[in-house]
């Protein structure tokens, strides 16, 4: 009992750093491309998890709006059908902008958090790493809704095929996020190189904007007492 006391309480204290977890954890498990019942089981118990890290995210900052938690609500549902053997191109497209549009809110959230702060918590650190991957799959899942709509967006010397896997979708998104540049993926339709140019300009602002202001909360954190 004082260990579930324990966890609800690190919860409770470190949101973003669970929701950074979850993320982490898919990552890994996007490493093995099972096909099994059990592995989809695992994947979206997962996502589903990382869904409601959002949720509580969202509620504890300004962003905690019926817009919120409709993306939320909206992705989980039709995950879920998904999930089940529903696997139309509507329905795909629809599910991944629900989802984006989760991401992107609880990544609006934790910035309004952290510049509403005047100093530098522990939460702040594991929610600056967090905004960051937040950005990366919201942008991941709208590359997805690309090819979805318009097959062959991207171009692979290393894989000819109509659509890219996941994983190639969430690669290329850190690599343009981080500035990089190691995908070996090429947007190729113009909607594709759109959403490219964006998530550039969406990271180098984060570096120069999110980056200089956990700089600045920490200087005043330790500057002396006048």
């Amino acid at each position: 009992m004082r260990s579930i006391i324990d966890f609800w309480t690190g919860f409770k204290l470190l949101p973003s750093a669970w929701l950074l977890l979850v993320q982490l954890l898919i990552l890994i498990l996007s490493v093995y491309t099972s096909g099994s019942r059990s592995y989809q089981i695992l994947t979206w118990s997962l996502g589903v998890f990382a869904l409601l890290m959002i949720a509580k995210v969202i509620r504890q900052t300004p962003t905690f709006t019926i817009l919120g938690l409709t993306f939320v609500i909206g992705a989980f549902l039709l995950s879920l059908l998904m999930l089940m053997g529903f696997s139309s191109v509507t329905l795909q497209v629809f599910t991944h902008l629900f989802e984006a549009a989760a991401y992107f809110c609880a990544a609006y959230g934790l910035i309004r958090y952290m510049f509403e702060d005047r100093y530098l918590t522990k939460d702040e650190l594991f929610a600056a790493g967090a905004v960051f991957t937040l950005i990366a799959w919201g942008f991941a899942f709208l590359y997805s809704v690309c090819q979805l709509l318009v097959p062959q967006s991207f171009q692979n010397p290393n894989h000819i095929a109509d659509y890219q896997s996941w994983l190639d979708l969430l690669f290329i998104s850190f690599s343009l996020q981080s500035a990089t540049g190691l995908s070996d993926l090429i947007p190729i339709s113009p909607a594709a190189r759109v959403l490219a140019m964006l998530q550039m300009f969406c990271g180098v602002m984060y570096f120069a904007l999110i980056v200089s202001r956990m700089i600045a909360l920490q200087y005043i954190d330790i500057k002396p007492k006048s």
